[in-house]
This record gives C-alpha cells, structure tokens and sequence, in this order.
C-alpha cells in the first residue's frame, strides 16, 4: 500500500495545533502536487504555513524556485520503518542559495514563545542560516527546542558548518528531545541518564534533556533533578510520528508550566496515541484519543528504570510514575501515584476544550 501524507515536523505542528496550541510553520514548499497538498492539510489543521521564498518583494509559502522535500518511509511486514529521501543523494540543502531569514520570518519567531527544530532541517537549509534563527530567537527572548533524529549522528561527523550548528543547537537549546540511541550517539554514554547529563552540563541555554525510550518510557533530566515516566500500554500498530508529536506535548507542558511528571506523562500519551495509527500527518494523536488513553491508565512498569536510578546521580530529587506510591529518601526516588497525575492533567482538558494562548513556530 502507498500514500501520501505529511511528516517530519509537520507531526510535531499537527499534533501540537490539536492540544490546542497555535502553531506557525516556518519553511517552503514547492508548486507542485506534494506541495499543495501539504499546504491543504497544515490548513485544514489551522495552522499557518511562513515562507521563506521572496520574490519581488512578496513572501509566499510556495515556489517554483524551490521542490517540496519528500522522504520515502519503507515499512516491513513487522511495522520497522527506514527512511529514504533523494536529499539522502545530494550535497548541498535544498535551499542553499537562502543566506538570510525574511522579515515575515523573524516576525513569525517573534510572535512565537517556542522555535522548534529537528536535525531534518539540514536538508534544506544551509547550517549558517539556522544559526541565524537560532540566534534572533535568543535575541527576542524566545525558547528554543530541539530533535536532532537521526540525522544527529551524522551531523556530528559531518562538514565543519555543520558541525559548528549541530553544536549551536545542542548548547544553545532550552529542551533537547532525542532517544536514548541518539544520546549514546552524541556521547558515546550509553545510560541514558548519564548521556542526558552529560548533555545538560555541556549546554549553555539547557534547561531540560528529555530521553525518549520507546515502550519503556521517557527521562527528564534538569540540573536538579531526574524524572521517569513509564510509556501507556496500546495497540501498536505504526511507531512512525511517535517522538514528533511526543515533542508537540513536552512544548504543551513547557509552554504551561506543568509539573515534569505530567509533562512526561501527557507526552508519552501522545506518543502513545500516534502508534495506534498507520502513518504520521493527519494520523497522529488526537486529543479524544489522548483522553481515551489517560483515562484508561495502564502503563508498562519494568524493572529497568530501577537499575538505572540505582546509582549516585547527585541530585535533589528523583521521581518516578508508579502504581504505588512512596515519599522517598536521599538514596530512593519518590513514586508518585500514576492516577493522581492523569486525573489532574484531565482536568486541563475537560469537554469545554479550554484553548491554551501557546504558540510554537
């Protein structure tokens, strides 16, 4: 079977327009069939799509400068997915004759309290241009966010600008969101919470380094403390989308002050919702489905997270979603009652749909 649908950070767009953020898409798409659909859909999602493209002095989502970015997601028998892309076979970014950003652009990054990155953005833009963002975010006060996926690994080992990028990203950051296989990648730990404050104590900007385990669950790592949340039992049916729109709601929690639990928690309930779904774009989580899982509470308890926070982390606290619950010490983290977490973050969606004043771009 084949389709088309939206994806990268398109997911992330989508998924966090349906938790009721307002979302700007920053890019350029080309005019053509994938283009226009692409445009459609960020559309009938409510979200407004900036271009970067200028001619004669008028800014438009589309152009025929410019070819819309495909990659093609191969799924086997088993649901394991590669991707493919023909930016995989050239050397240079789509975009790579762009050397500044548009005022219309750094309007939208104004208007924006979070800019969200992934490592994909090297496909099409040059590195210096994305330091560029990234430095009038800074300038304007805005947080920035960033997954590098897995083109992290291969940014690390790649050209001197690319590089020098990977490395304003990874320092410069307030969240970085990755799996626990792109941390080891980054840093050649393979604990993930190590990994994570390893990262942290390298960055500059970093508030946050959450670790992205799979059906296991997800870290959060801050300077003072180390949070767990185990992943919700489902029905998987496609992973694919999963970490993007895991994203939408970790900006969701970051934009409204969540405690990190619930953070984790609603993120891993969005992620959850995703890989009940076949394919990314329009599939990714809804928030009925989002509910639907939270009310139910089941999660994967595993032994494993215990094995890895048996250890001197050398902060003040460490909490863990549970089952059972307990206050902890010094030496053993604090479990926190898993429906008293998921009754508390219902309430913030409740049938009136309260519509949070968040945007990302």
């Amino acid at each position: 079977m084949q389709y088309w649908e939206a994806g990268g950070i398109s997911n992330t767009a989508i998924a966090a327009a349906r938790l009721g953020l307002d979302c700007i898409a920053i890019g350029q798409v080309g005019d053509e069939i994938y283009g226009n659909f692409l445009l459609d859909v960020l559309h009938d999602e409510g979200i407004e799509m900036v271009g970067m493209v200028e001619h004669d002095g008028v800014i438009g989502s589309s152009s025929t400068s410019c070819e819309t970015h495909i990659c093609y997601v191969l799924v086997n028998p088993l649901q394991e997915h590669a991707f493919c892309s023909p930016s995989d076979f050239v050397n240079k970014p789509a975009l790579s004759w762009m050397t500044s950003l548009s005022t219309k652009v750094k309007m939208a990054i104004k208007q924006s309290k979070i800019l969200f990155c992934d490592g994909f953005a090297f496909f099409v833009l040059q590195p210096d241009l994305i330091i560029s963002a990234l430095e009038y975010a800074t300038e304007v006060g805005r947080s920035i966010f960033f997954d590098p996926g897995p083109r992290g690994k291969y940014l690390a080992n790649g050209t001197p600008a690319e590089q020098k990028a990977l490395d304003k990203l990874l320092t410069m950051s307030n969240v970085l969101i990755l799996t626990s296989d792109e941390a080891e990648a980054l840093t050649s730990i393979r604990d993930p919470i190590l990994a994570g404050m390893e990262l942290l104590r390298k960055g500059i900007c970093t508030e946050w380094i959450i670790v992205k385990m799979g059906s296991k669950g997800s870290i959060l790592i801050t300077e003072s403390s180390v949070s767990f949340a185990p992943a919700f039992k489902v029905d998987v049916i496609d992973t694919v989308g999963c970490g993007d729109s895991f994203g939408a709601a970790i900006a969701f929690g970051y934009i409204h002050s969540l405690p990190l639990l619930h953070t984790l928690t609603l993120a891993n309930a969005v992620g959850g919702a995703t890989a009940m779904s076949s394919g990314a774009g329009r599939a990714v989580a809804t928030l009925e489905k989002v509910i639907e899982i939270m009310t139910r509470s089941q999660i994967n308890e595993d032994d494993f997270i215990h094995e890895l926070l048996n250890k001197d982390l050398n902060v003040q606290e460490i909490t863990v979603i549970s089952n059972m619950t307990n206050n902890g010490n010094s030496n053993k983290p604090k479990h926190v009652p898993l429906q008293k977490v998921t009754s508390e973050l219902l309430l913030k969606f409740d049938p009136d749909r309260i519509k949070y004043s968040g945007t990302i771009g």
